[in-house]
C-alpha cells in the first residue's frame, strides 16, 4: 500500500478514539515538578533559570497591568515548544501541525487581548482603526482595512504556526525517501542527501522553538497594545 507525503499529518486513532488528547498530554509529564527545597538538581535549576529568563524578556515591554499574563505566556510558550520538539522523533504525531489546534489557542487569546482592550480603554482601542491625520476621503477605506487587518491577526498566528511546521516535515519526509532511493543506486549521492537531512532536521529543531516563541511574542505584542 503506497502512502501518502500527507499521511503522517493524520490524527492518529485507537479503536476509533483519537489519539490526539494523550498527544496533548505527553509534555506536561516530561517536565520535572519544582521541590520547595533550597538546592534543587540540574535540570530543575536549568528550567528555572529558561523560565525566568523568558518571562523577562517578553514582559519587558509591557506594562505591569500585562504582567498578570506571565503564567499563562510561559505556559503556554513551553507547551508548544515541547509539542514541536515532541513531533520530530520517528513515529510520532505533531499536533500543532492542525490548523484547528492552532486556531484554538489563536483565537480565544487574541479575543481575551480585544476585550481588554475595548473593557479597559476603548477609546485607544478604537482608535488604532483610524491613524491621526489621516484624509477625510480615506477614512472610510481605512477603517475598513483596519477591521480587515485586526480580524486576520489570529488566523495568521494560527496559519504561521500550522505552515511552517508543516513545511519542516514534509522536507524531512522527502529527503528521507530520496535518501532510502538513492542508497542502491548512487551511495555516494545518498550520503549527501543523508547529511543534508540531518542539517535540515537541526534547522526543524530551531524552527520549532522559534516558532513557539514567535507564537508566544505576537499575542504579547497585541497585548500591549489594549493594556
Amino acid at each position: 500500500m503506497t502512502l501518502s507525503f500527507f499521511d503522517q499529518f493524520a490524527s492518529p486513532t485507537l479503536l476509533g478514539i483519537p489519539l490526539i488528547a494523550l498527544a496533548l498530554t505527553l509534555p506536561w509529564i516530561l517536565y520535572p515538578t519544582p521541590s520547595p527545597r533550597w538546592l534543587n538538581n540540574r535540570l530543575t535549576t536549568a528550567q528555572a533559570w529558561f523560565m525566568n529568563r523568558f518571562t523577562n524578556q517578553l514582559l519587558l515591554p509591557l506594562s505591569p497591568n500585562g504582567h498578570k499574563w506571565a503564567l499563562l505566556f510561559t505556559s503556554l510558550m513551553i507547551f508548544l515548544m515541547t509539542l514541536n520538539m515532541l513531533g520530530l522523533l520517528p513515529y510520532t504525531f505533531t499536533p500543532t501541525t492542525q490548523l484547528s489546534l492552532n486556531m484554538g489557542f489563536a483565537v480565544p487569546l487574541w479575543l481575551a487581548t480585544v476585550i481588554i482592550g475595548m473593557r479597559n480603554q476603548p477609546t485607544h482601542a478604537l482608535g488604532h482603526l483610524l491613524p491621526e491625520g489621516t484624509p477625510t476621503l480615506l477614512i472610510p477605506v481605512l477603517i475598513i482595512i483596519e477591521t480587515i487587518s485586526l480580524f486576520i491577526r489570529p488566523l495568521a498566528l494560527g496559519v504561521r504556526l500550522t505552515a511552517n511546521l508543516t513545511a519542516g516535515h514534509l522536507l524531512i519526509q522527502l529527503i528521507a525517501t530520496a535518501a532510502f532511493v538513492l542508497l542502491p543506486l548512487m551511495p555516494t549521492v545518498a550520503l549527501l542527501t543523508t547529511t543534508l537531512l540531518f542539517l535540515l532536521t537541526l534547522l526543524e529543531v530551531a524552527v520549532a522553538m522559534i516558532q513557539a516563541y514567535v507564537f508566544v511574542l505576537l499575542l504579547s505584542l497585541y497585548l500591549q497594545e489594549n493594556v
